[in-house]
């Protein structure tokens, strides 16, 4: 993927655990679909383990997903590289490296958002996946401000690695999702990426909502790309220029929902994703009329897919 070809500002959409796997990803490409994806992230040292087969569904796609980045996160350089040199088989368009999930079990591991006050492991986790990317696959990081405090010094030294790629989060570790992201610092450190690594494209992140405001965004601190993450919750055409998910008829945003659930029974037929993960969903496409409170409480409580099946019909058919 040479991500000079893509339209300014291009937009992303974000990583999110259990989430973002190949089935949501295939309803957003049916919907409003964005110019890159990201995969859920996936743990290299995982990937090197006998739990690697439970961990492989997280890295399925389809060929609508394109371009698609899989995101890896994890402790092992070498790791890394192996996992790295599996992901150009696989067919990915590039890699990014999880350098924000604020999550308080994986810092305190020393992982992702932990690496920010650890550069010699940093150091060593990129030029074992620079040498696996080789010049020719993309490899970028997301990342956050900071881990306690706002820490200028960390994108600077990223910047170093002259990544394709930098997505940042507009906020530090500590301050999770809990204030507003800061996109003039987002604006800043682009402004650093001129004079450090002009060919890296800045991904900006963190409270956007819609197209419109991540365009206006974008314009305002001359970034290249807009990533995209909690804004599917609200609105699953966010992605689109003029979304239409305000106008839907509850019975028309149920149908969306119907059709996730039948592409997730066709996709994991044998249980290789929990069917509790579809419970995040409920509150997209069940609210806003008299019963939806219901609905979804019985929706969460299914068994199965055929269980949420008959729910979901049942309901269209009244």
């Amino acid at each position: 993927m040479d991500l000079t070809r893509l339209p300014k500002p291009f937009f992303v959409l974000a990583p999110m655990d259990d989430v973002t796997d190949t089935v949501f990803r295939q309803i957003i490409a049916d919907t409003a679909p964005p110019d890159v994806y990201f995969t859920e992230f996936v743990n290299v040292d995982g990937l090197r383990s006998p739990g690697r087969q439970r961990l492989l569904p997280k890295l399925q796609f389809s060929q609508k997903e394109r371009p698609i980045i899989a995101q890896i996160w994890g402790k092992n350089p070498e790791n890394y590289y192996k996992t790295i040199l599996d992901i150009k088989k696989m067919g990915f368009d590039g890699v990014d490296i999880n350098m924000g999930c604020p999550d308080k079990t994986i810092v305190k591991n020393g992982c992702c958002s932990a690496l920010i006050a650890n550069r010699g492991l940093t150091g060593e986790i990129m030029s074992a996946s620079r040498e696996a990317a080789g010049d020719d696959f993309p490899l970028s990081v997301k990342t956050r401000l900071g881990l306690k405090e706002v820490d200028m010094t960390w994108p600077e030294y990223l910047l170093s690695f002259k990544l394709n790629m930098l997505s940042i989060h507009g906020r530090t570790q500590k301050q999770m999702s809990k204030v507003p992201a800061n996109w003039e610092l987002i604006g800043e450190i682009r402004k650093m990426r001129d004079s450090l690594s002009p060919a890296t494209r800045i991904v900006g992140n963190g409270d956007v909502k819609s197209r419109k405001q991540g365009k206006e965004l974008a314009e305002t601190y001359k970034l290249d790309g807009i990533m995209i993450g909690r804004g599917v919750f609200d609105d699953p055409f966010v992605f689109a220029p003029e979304s239409p998910w305000q106008t839907l008829a509850p019975d028309q945003k149920i149908s969306l929902y119907t059709k996730q659930v039948e592409l997730f029974a066709k996709t994991w037929p044998n249980g290789e994703r929990k069917l509790h993960t579809l419970n995040k969903f409920c509150k997209i496409y069940v609210n806003g009329f008299d019963g939806a409170k219901e609905l979804r409480e019985n929706l969460m409580n299914a068994k199965s897919t055929h269980e949420l099946l008959s729910l979901l019909t049942h309901r269209n058919a009244a």
